[in-house]
C-alpha cells in the first residue's frame, strides 16, 4: 500500500550537498531541481545567471511547495561563489561531458562530506569559466546517440550516486 505524505519518514544521509545552477533558465527545470533537492536532502541551491521566479505557476506546480522548504540564493559572480565554497571545505563536481570528464559512477564521493554539485544551462551546459574552477568533472554514461540529457534528470542521477554511498 502506498504511504501518505504523513506516513513517510525521510531518510538521513551524511553528506552536506549544495547545488550550483549555472545559468539554468527553464522554470520547469528549476521546479524539478527544487523537488529533487528536497528529496535528496540538499542543504542549499545557488542560482547563477537566471534567478528562479518563485511566482511562476509552472515552477510551483512542478516543485510542489519544495521551493518554500529548500534554501536558495543568488550568485552574481560564479567564480567567487565557487572559491568561497572551496574555502568552506566543499569539493566541487560539475556534471558535464568533456574530453577529461570521468564517469559519474567512478567519482569518489566516499571521501568527501561536503559536496558542491554544479549543473549547467539547458542548451550550453556548464560554462567554461565554471569548468576552469571545479575540482572534478563527471559525466553520465549514455548509450544512445544523443550526447546530452535534461539538466533536472541529470541532477537526479547525480544526487542518487552521491547519496547512495
Amino acid at each position: 500500500m502506498q504511504l501518505t505524505h504523513q506516513e513517510h519518514l525521510p531518510l538521513v544521509h551524511s553528506k552536506d550537498i549544495v547545488i550550483v545552477c549555472d545559468h539554468i533558465t527553464s522554470p520547469a527545470n528549476m521546479g524539478s531541481i527544487f523537488r529533487l533537492s528536497d528529496a535528496f536532502g540538499v542543504k542549499e541551491l545557488i542560482f547563477h545567471g537566471e534567478q528562479p521566479d518563485i511566482n511562476s505557476n509552472r515552477l510551483r506546480r512542478i516543485a510542489r511547495n519544495t521551493e518554500k522548504k529548500v534554501c536558495f540564493r543568488e550568485s552574481v559572480h560564479i567564480v567567487e561563489t565557487l572559491r568561497e565554497m572551496k574555502e568552506k571545505g566543499y569539493t566541487s563536481f560539475a556534471v558535464e561531458i568533456t574530453s577529461e570528464s570521468v564517469p559519474l559512477q567512478s567519482a569518489d564521493f566516499n571521501n568527501h562530506d561536503k559536496i558542491l554539485l554544479i549543473v549547467g544551462n539547458e542548451r550550453n551546459g556548464v560554462s567554461a569559466e565554471t569548468l576552469n574552477e571545479v575540482n572534478n568533472v563527471v559525466h553520465i554514461k549514455m548509450f544512445g546517440t544523443n550526447s546530452s540529457m535534461n539538466v533536472s534528470q541529470a541532477t537526479g542521477i547525480a544526487l542518487y550516486e552521491i547519496t547512495r554511498v
